[in-house]
C-alpha cells in the first residue's frame, strides 16, 4: 500500500519537524543508514507515537540530529537491500505487529536529498523489532523491558483510547479536509441542511468528533470520521486494508475467481452503493418452498444489510492487514469480518451485542445503516425462516467472524446437522419473542403439512439429542409440549 505525499507536504512535514526539540520520543534524525537500527527504531518510534498521542512517528535522513540543519543523506530506500532482501521487505519480516511504514525521498529547498520514514503509530499492543520492543526514553533509544514505568503507561494508552477517537490524518488544511471527506453525504445521511460556508462544514464535523482542531489551526481527522466518510480510504494510511472486499466465485470453491471488488469509500458513504452491487450478482430463485410463488432474491435484503453493516460495526480494527469481506458462492454467501465475537455465537439471537467500536455503531444505527440494538440476528433468522432457507451458520475462526447463509434446499435435501441448527434457531427467536416453539410451528418453518408431523417430531428429537433444546415441561403430553433453548 503506498500513500500519495505531495513535495509540497513533505516539505511543511519537514519544516515543522526540524522545529521539534532535540529530546522527542516520536521523531529521529540521522545522515545516513543502518539497516539493523532503523529496525529497532520503528519499534521504538511507533511505541512512542502511541505514548505521546501520535497518529505517526517519524525517522528522517539527512538532518544533523544536535543542530537540526538539514545536510542532506546518501540513502536511497527503493535501491538498499540487506541479507539479498529488499530493505522495505526484510524489515516488514521483522516487524511485529505489522505496522505501516513507508519511505519518502525528496529534494528540499537548497537541492539536498532528505528521506522520511513515517510509521504508525502501535495501537492495540507495543510493537517489536526482531521480537524486542523499544521505546525513546529522551534522545535514546532503549528496550522498553528495562523502563516497566513506560510500559504500563503504553498499555494504559492501549487500554484508554477507543479506535475511533485515535487519528487517521494528523494537521490537514482545511481544504484538504474538505477535499478528503464526502461532506455532502454527512449532511445528507444526519438529514441536516449543507452550510453556507467552511465554518459551518468544519464546525458540524468536529461537532460529531469526525474531525478535531490542532493546535496550529489546522484539523485532525478522527479514524471514526475517515472510515465513515473517507472519499477515498486509500487516503488514510492503515485504515486502506478496512475496506470491505468482494468477491465472487465459481462454483463452490475459490479455486476461480470469476470477479473481486475492493471498495474505497467510508462505510457510511459507500454501503448502499456496496449492497446495491452484491444484490446485482445474485442469482434469484424462482420458487422457495410454500413461501413465494414468484422469482425472488436468492436472499433476504434485509439479512444481508444487517449481516454486512455487523461485520463492518463489530470487526476488531487492532488487527492490521485485514477488513471485512463478501464471498460468493454458487449456493452460500460467507461474511467475515477481523476479530473473535464478543458474544458466544449459539447466543447471538438473544443476547444484546457488545460492539468494541461504539462510537461507529451508533452512527451507523443514527442513520439507519443497522437494526437498532439486540434486534438484528433476530430479524436475520425471521427473514431466514419466511424465505425457508437453510439456517446460517455462525462460527469463530482463530481470530474472524464469520456468518454463512445457504441457497434454497428442500427438506428432504437438508441434512440432520441442517435441520438441528434450524430448529435450534427457530427454538430462540420464539423464546425472545416470548411465544411457544412447539410442533406446530416447526412445521411452519420446514413448510411440512400437517399429515407428516411426525417429521417435525423427528426434528424436534434430533435437536433435543444434540444438546440444543429440551421441554419446558417434561410432563406435558407430547401433542402440547413446548420447548425451549438448551441455555435456559
Amino acid at each position: 500500500m503506498t500513500l500519495e505525499r505531495t513535495h509540497e507536504y513533505l516539505l511543511s512535514l519537514l519544516r515543522e519537524l526540524l522545529k521539534l526539540p532535540n529530546e522527542t520520543e516520536w521523531v529521529e534524525f540521522k545522515h545516513n543508514n543502518d539497516p539493523l537500527k532503523t529496525g529497532e527504531y520503528i519499534s521504538a518510534l511507533a511505541n512512542g507515537a502511541a505514548l505521546k498521542g501520535k497518529q505517526f512517528g517519524y525517522m528522517v535522513w539527512g538532518v544533523d540530529n544536535d543542530s537540526h540543519e538539514v545536510i542532506g543523506t546518501g540513502f536511497k530506500p527503493a535501491n538498499t537491500t540487506y541479507k539479498q532482501q529488499e530493505l522495505e521487505s526484510w524489515l516488514l519480516q521483522k516487524i511485529s505487529p505489522k505496522i505501516h511504514f513507508q519511505f519518502f525521498e525528496f529534494p528540499t529547498d537548497n537541492e539536498k536529498s532528505v528521506v522520511i520514514m513515517e510509521i504508525q503509530a502501535a495501537s492495540h499492543t507495543p510493537v517489536q523489532f526482531d521480537g524486542v520492543e523499544f521505546i525513546r526514553v529522551g534522545s535514546y533509544k532503549k528496550k522498553l523491558r528495562e523502563f516497566p514505568e513506560k510500559e504500563r503507561a503504553l498499555w494504559r494508552v492501549f487500554d484508554r483510547i477507543p479506535f475511533e477517537k485515535q487519528m487517521a490524518a494528523e494537521n490537514v488544511p482545511e481544504d484538504e479536509v474538505l477535499k478528503r471527506l464526502d461532506y455532502p453525504a454527512y449532511f445528507d445521511l444526519t438529514d441536516q441542511p449543507l452550510p453556507e460556508g467552511r465554518k459551518g462544514i468544519l464546525a458540524a464535523l468536529e461537532m460529531d468528533k469526525l474531525i478535531q482542531q490542532s493546535d496550529n489551526g489546522q484539523w485532525h481527522v478522527t479514524n471514526l470520521g475517515a472510515i465513515l466518510f473517507a472519499k477515498r480510504l486509500q487516503d488514510f494510511g492503515a485504515l486502506a486494508r478496512k475496506a470491505v472486499r468482494l468477491v465472487l466465485y465459481k462454483g463452490n470453491s475459490k479455486l476461480e475467481t470469476v470477479r473481486e471488488l475492493e471498495g474505497n469509500k467510508g462505510y457510511a458513504v459507500g454501503f448502499e452503493g456496496l449492497i446495491d452491487y452484491l444484490k446485482t450478482l445474485l442469482p434469484s430463485n424462482e420458487e422457495i418452498g410454500k413461501a413465494f410463488r414468484a422469482e425472488v432474491p436468492m436472499y433476504p435484503e434485509l439479512a444481508l444489510r444487517e449481516l454486512v453493516a455487523n461485520a463492518i460495526i463489530h470487526q476488531d480494527f487492532t488487527l492490521t492487514g485485514t477488513g471485512p469481506i463478501i464471498e460468493l458462492f454458487e449456493s452460500r454467501l460467507e461474511i467475515t469480518n477481523p476479530g473473535v465475537p464478543l458474544v458466544d455465537t449459539q447466543r447471538f439471537l438473544d443476547t444484546p451485542p457488545q460492539s468494541r467500536n461504539e462510537a461507529l455503531a451508533a452512527f451507523m444505527r443514527r442513520i439507519g445503516v443497522c437494526e437498532e440494538r439486540g434486534t438484528g440476528i433476530d430479524k436475520v433468522v425471521t427473514q431466514i425462516e419466511v424465505y425457508q432457507l437453510p439456517a446460517p451458520i455462525f462460527e469463530q475462526t482463530d481470530n474472524h467472524t464469520r456468518v454463512v447463509l445457504f441457497a434454497h434446499k428442500e427438506l428432504r435435501e437438508m441434512d440432520t446437522e441442517d435441520k438441528v441448527r434450524a430448529c435450534y434457531q427457530h427454538c430462540c427467536l420464539k423464546y425472545v419473542n416470548r411465544e411457544p416453539m412447539n410442533n406446530a410451528s416447526i412445521r411452519e418453518r420446514f413448510g411440512i403439512e400437517e399429515h407428516n408431523k411426525s417429521q417435525a417430531s423427528n426434528i424436534i428429537k434430533d435437536a433435543i439429542k444434540a444438546g440444543k433444546i429440551r421441554a419446558y415441561d417434561p410432563s406435558v403430553g407430547a401433542k402440547s409440549r413446548r420447548y425451549v433453548p438448551f441455555w435456559n
